[in-house]
């Protein structure tokens, strides 16, 4: 196969799907590989060292998608809003984030072209998928960066310090969900030095929280049904999210810094930090809002943007790994390599359609639409007991419905 590297085009993005040693790999397992130039200078790779491992590099970035079989991306399509699709060719197979959310006709547009596209924010949540899974690897420096961030932007010092001078008590740091970019985050405040404590709906998590140095934020809540099958957050409903944010007001107004990364795939982030709790916060507190991107957990947050209520600063970063992107681009790229090396079945040589992986990742193939919103699937919690039994007085089978990834 010939793999190819474009350049990638949204502003804010500075890191590459492959890097030199994992395109080096790839040529040694008798692959071909031609990167667009510049492509990795923005996470200091440069075409020298495509050039040193075997890569071809091309001046024109149109070129990478005229040679390659697979184009290999960071963010494409829906992960790109506004952008146009790129010109992928018949028989194309592209791997990537692909915002899949946020894509309609693209979709449409896309099987028409005979292109398949394999969504990584799509990836089960399975012991086999571990090094493919893009969302957690680049989680995890988001919540790194996060807390990197308040750090800076706080004028306080995180760490408990003795002196002659006086003593400076602990920074409070309040981390609001404990999935990859929460532990993270709480792991990077904890060893700075701060006095941490973590919040997730899921109390099944508590004990990771705890084993990282924080305190674990118990609110006298019914949680029961908050988390999927894969260990994802459920969005909850209206009267439970009120209740959410009555009991978190207290703790907010006790923190100097809030990181939040509060996300529901493919819903609106709910909204869990009220303009009420800023107000609560003391003078100079920093939030960072890791959700920004799909509407923010805060209240007053504004995508990439930083806002200052009250005397807090509120920051909205949407794409933070790109700014450790050195490293962001060496774990993205082991998990494209990790992909690629299992999407294709090594009998026939086709694309393993039959495989879980590829099979929960898979947007388009064969000139078909693979890949169905969650919003527009069926609620089996909807069928009626008549749906459940066809009148012989014999059950009908259950319809097997994907959870929400």
């Amino acid at each position: 196969m010939i793999i190819g590297i474009p350049r990638e085009t949204a502003e804010d993005e500075t890191r590459v799907a492959l890097v030199p040693p994992a395109a080096k790999d790839l040529i040694e397992d008798g692959h071909e590989v031609c990167v667009a130039a510049t492509a990795g200078e923005g996470s200091d790779w440069a075409d020298a060292d495509y050039r040193e491992v075997g890569c071809d590099v091309l001046e024109d970035r149109e070129t990478v998608f005229e040679r390659a079989d697979i184009i290999v991306q960071v963010r494409a399509l829906g992960a790109t809003p506004g952008d146009d699709v790129d010109p992928y060719t018949e028989g194309q197979v592209v791997v990537g984030q692909l915002g899949p959310y946020d894509l309609d006709e693209e979709l449409e547009l896309l099987a028409d072209r005979g292109v398949t596209a394999l969504a990584l924010e799509l990836i089960p949540r399975i012991s086999r998928a571990q090094s493919m899974d893009a969302l957690t690897s680049q989680a995890s420096i988001g919540g790194y960066k996060s807390a990197i961030v308040a750090a800076e932007a706080l004028p306080k010092m995180y760490p408990l310090q003795m002196t002659a001078a006086g003593t400076v008590q602990p920074s409070e740091v309040f981390v609001v969900g404990a999935g990859v970019a929460g532990l993270q985050a709480i792991a990077t405040a904890d060893r700075l030095g701060a006095s941490v404590r973590g919040y997730d709906i899921r109390l099944e998590v508590k004990q990771e929280v705890e084993s990282l140095g924080a305190d674990f934020v118990e609110l006298d809540l019914e949680t029961e049904g908050s988390g999927d099958d894969e260990g994802y957050a459920r969005e909850m409903d209206d009267e439970f999210l009120e209740q959410q944010r009555k009991e978190l007001t207290r703790v907010v107004g006790e923190s100097d810094v809030v990181i939040t990364t509060a996300a529901v795939p493919g819903r609106p982030a709910p909204e869990l930090v009220t303009t009420e709790m800023v107000e609560g916060m003391d003078p100079g507190s920093v939030i960072i809002d890791l959700s920004a991107a799909t509407g923010g957990n805060c209240e007053l947050t504004v995508p990439d943007e930083t806002v200052e209520h009250d005397g807090v600063t509120i920051h909205g970063p949407t794409n933070l790994p790109a700014t450790v992107s050195h490293h962001a681009s060496q774990l993205y790229s082991n998990n494209i390599a990790n992909f690629l090396e299992n999407l294709y079945d090594d009998d026939t040589g086709e694309i393993d359609t039959d495989d879980e992986i590829v099979d929960s990742t898979m947007l388009t193939h064969a000139g078909e639409v693979q890949w169905t919103h969650p919003a527009e699937r069926p609620d089996p919690d909807e069928a009626s007991e008549d749906d459940q039994n066809d009148g012989s007085g014999e059950e009908a089978a259950d319809v097997e419905v994907d959870d929400e990834d």
